[in-house]
């Protein structure tokens, strides 16, 4: 197997060194947006478990993680994902499933919450500020600021006269 100018030795004692992101039972060089194992153990608790009944899950999950981040670093489209994760319907599937029983929301609250008790602050937030650069307005106001442009009738029965003609 070609490990991209890499003897697969040197990479396997840079992983054990804790030098090269990825990890686990992965047969690939990492790309730097892959979950490091300090990562990994952060976020693995976090995934839900697999569906109880039918077929034991076969997918990697921290490839399919690995797959959304490289998504998300890239700007790449779903189907051009590189050979080297799972497909990139599996892939979808979990980001979608994810997505809509809010297994996303709870893990970024997790690590927000972490992260600010590392901090020594509060679990969560108790003030937001919110300024003029962040909330666009107008002098009015309202709904009269969000009404689109009038065309003039004479503009439209020109145009209708024009595609009818």
């Amino acid at each position: 197997m070609a490990y991209r100018g890499c003897a697969k030795s040197g990479l396997i004692e840079q992983k054990n060194k804790g030098n090269v992101r990825g990890g686990g039972e992965m047969n690939r060089l990492s790309y730097p947006s892959d979950l490091t194992e300090k990562e990994w153990a952060i976020l693995e608790p976090l995934i839900p478990p697999a569906k109880a009944g039918g077929h034991p899950r076969t997918t990697n999950i921290r490839e399919v993680i690995n797959a959304i981040l490289y998504l998300d670093r890239t700007g790449s489209q779903w189907r051009a994902l590189p050979h080297e994760f799972p497909p990139w319907s599996t892939v979808w599937y979990y980001f979608r499933t994810w997505r809509n029983d809010g297994t996303w929301k709870r893990m970024h609250t997790a690590l927000r919450e972490q992260v600010r008790v590392k901090q020594g602050r509060q679990p969560t937030p108790s003030a937001a500020i919110i300024d003029s650069q962040s909330v666009k307005t107008t002098q009015k106001g309202g709904f009269a600021a969000t009404m689109g442009a009038k065309r003039s009738k004479a503009a439209s029965a020109t145009c209708l006269s024009i595609r009818l003609g």
